[in-house]
């Protein structure tokens, strides 16, 4: 009975440890469960608004395409590491503030957009989610930022320079066109800031080379654009350019087709006409400017301010020819023009 009453406290002690373990092992599994939640709410979630209409297998979004591969390039898999919600407008321009209020409600962390009102809206919206913005216009004329060496607050992005280009697109079109001396221009008729100073570009560009503009409106594809073509043939336009928005941009194709069947040589602000049947553009390169947005969004998520990012400009630029549009409008492209083309469609 003694020896069996001295192994008590022998045995006690093992219990107690034993529960202790027991004791921390839980502690320490419980904290690892808040820890694992909150890891899971920090996978970032970015909001991504256009104009255009929501793309299908047939007519992509090629700048949304840019943008993912550049968010892949860095690191980033969308449903694994990243979120990203996409609005498209379907070409309404006033559905763009209720769409960016949706995003500011799901507590996004970035918005990312190529679109004016987009950018104005979310500015409005919120102080304080970080805005990555891909503008065709002059970013400190639509007062996004104070300049681009220094954004400001919580601005920053992208520029594509696509106003300042008017004047050269004019003079390859002038080239393409020898002595032509009215030219159409296809616009949204519904943009009356930021887009529509663009049309002006062309103006001061045209009363340079002595060239007549035709103002082309449209408010929607059908049947305003055949109503657009119709009035640009009575006005003898001789050849076409467009300025691209989100409703303009979600009919590259029917817009191509539409020069080709009135045979008139067209020159457009983006790639994306082109290799869907337009004749030459002539802008920066589209894909590289959303990979850069990519980048953007990749220091924002690791803690920069956007008011310490500069505005990035373009420095390269692309002339893109598409020999058979020419074929199909009865055009020879002048072999001075095919020299200066960086990419040639044929």
């Amino acid at each position: 009975m003694t020896a069996v009453r001295n192994q008590w406290p022998a045995i006690s002690k093992a219990v107690v440890l034993s529960a202790l373990l027991f004791a921390l092992s839980a502690v320490l599994l419980a904290l690892c469960f808040p820890a694992e939640a909150q890891q899971a709410k920090k996978i970032p979630r970015i909001g991504y608004v256009a104009l255009r209409n929501t793309p299908t297998p047939t007519v992509p979004d090629p700048a949304a395409g840019a943008f993912r591969e550049g968010l892949r390039e860095l690191g980033y898999i969308e449903g694994k590491n990243i979120f990203v919600e996409y609005r498209y407008a379907e070409g309404k321009l006033d559905r763009i503030p209720g769409l960016v209020a949706e995003l500011v409600r799901l507590n996004i962390d970035v918005l990312v957009s190529p679109n004016g009102t987009a950018i104005h809206a979310a500015k409005q919206a919120s102080q304080t989610i970080p805005i990555v913005m891909v503008t065709t216009t002059d970013p400190v004329a639509a007062g996004f930022v104070d300049s681009l060496a220094r954004p400001v607050k919580n601005i920053t992005g992208l520029t594509r320079l696509t106003q300042e280009l008017a004047g050269k697109r004019l003079e390859l079109l002038n080239e393409i066109v020898p002595n032509v001396l009215q030219v159409g221009v296809l616009r949204n008729a519904k943009i009356t800031t930021d887009l529509a100073n663009s049309f002006k570009d062309y103006e001061t560009a045209a009363q340079v080379l002595k060239i007549q503009l035709q103002s082309l409106e449209v408010r929607g594809p059908s049947p305003d654009f055949a109503a657009a073509f119709q009035a640009a043939t009575k006005g003898h336009v001789s050849a076409l350019l467009t300025v691209s928005d989100g409703l303009i941009l979600s009919y590259p194709k029917q817009i191509a087709e539409m020069a080709i069947k009135y045979r008139l040589p067209s020159m457009f602000e983006q790639e994306v006409y082109v290799e869907a049947g337009g004749l030459a553009s002539y802008s920066s390169i589209e894909s590289e400017i959303y990979r850069r947005a990519a980048t953007y969004v990749d220091k924002i998520l690791k803690g920069a301010k956007p008011a310490d990012l500069p505005v990035e400009q373009p420095t390269k630029f692309e002339l893109v020819i598409n020999l058979k549009a020419a074929k199909q409008i009865g055009l020879t492209i002048p072999q001075t023009v095919l020299y200066q083309a960086d990419k040639v469609i044929k």
